[in-house]
């Protein structure tokens, strides 16, 4: 059993300094480091590609608060200024994917980078930085499961239980599950695949792909707070299409062979 200690990391008068944007930054500032040094041994001007995720984080940060907020947009209706506070959580990791992915692309155009090389070097530092940001949930006790008495069950204080489950203490910690499917998820990447397919470019981000989507989609089956496409799950309707891409672009790069 464990709980979280609070939102708050650092207060210095006025200002509070909050975990959730911390992780975020130590997650971005991470799989940039990675990518870098990814760049260079791969050949192409570790300069550029450091504009490319600048420029693919900024924009993915916002598509994942847009995301959250459209498909909340009746509490956003009623309370606009809240739209803005992204310390208090409801970034949408689909919709930052998204987003970051359009970017991406723009930006490898404009700037002559090759797309499937570039994003096949962000593919592992975006798992990482996802394993090491998930943890924002925790101390912001947002993005947990059902109730459960498991030894690792998560103490969830009264004021962030949904109404429903007012009378309930524990929950699963799914923030904790897909931290460490994220994390198992870079360590394939990296360690395994990464130079093992590296003369396929695009392979590596179809990987990335799938296998993220493959944890997404079960760890969402436990959530409480899903964002919903009618009686569907979106985060599991989104996993399944990414899954099945995935297949059929590894496949497909198969026959090519």
């Amino acid at each position: 059993m464990f709980s979280s200690p609070g939102a708050i990391a650092l207060q210095i008068g006025p200002l509070a300094i909050r975990w959730y944007g911390l992780l975020i930054a130590t997650g971005v500032l991470l799989g940039t480091t990675l990518a870098h040094r990814e760049a260079i041994r791969r050949g192409i001007d570790p300069d550029r590609l450091l504009n490319a995720i600048v420029v693919a984080v900024l924009v993915a940060l916002l598509g994942a608060r847009l995301y959250y907020v459209l498909f909340n947009w009746d509490y956003y209706a009623a309370n606009p200024a809240k739209i803005l506070a992204v310390w208090e959580g409801g970034l949408a990791i689909h919709g930052g994917l998204i987003a970051g992915l359009l970017a991406t692309i723009l930006y490898c155009r404009h700037a002559q980078l090759s797309l499937p090389l570039t994003l096949d070097i962000m593919a592992p530092c975006v798992a990482i930085g996802q394993a090491i940001g998930r943890w924002g949930n925790f101390f912001n006790q947002e993005a947990f499961g059902v109730q459960t008495n498991l030894p690792w069950r998560l103490y969830i204080d009264p004021a962030h239980r949904p109404p429903p489950l007012a009378a309930f203490e524990y929950f699963h910690p799914t923030f904790l599950y897909e931290s460490l499917w994220n994390l198992l998820v870079f360590g394939l990447l990296w360690f395994g695949l990464r130079k093992r397919l590296q003369e396929r470019r695009g392979a590596l981000t179809l990987c990335y792909l799938g296998l993220y989507s493959i944890g997404r989609f079960f760890v969402e089956g436990l959530r409480i707070d899903s964002l919903m496409l009618g009686s569907f799950r979106a985060a599991q309707v989104v996993s399944l299409l990414l899954v099945v891409a995935s297949g059929v672009g590894l496949f497909l790069m198969a026959r090519r062979k």
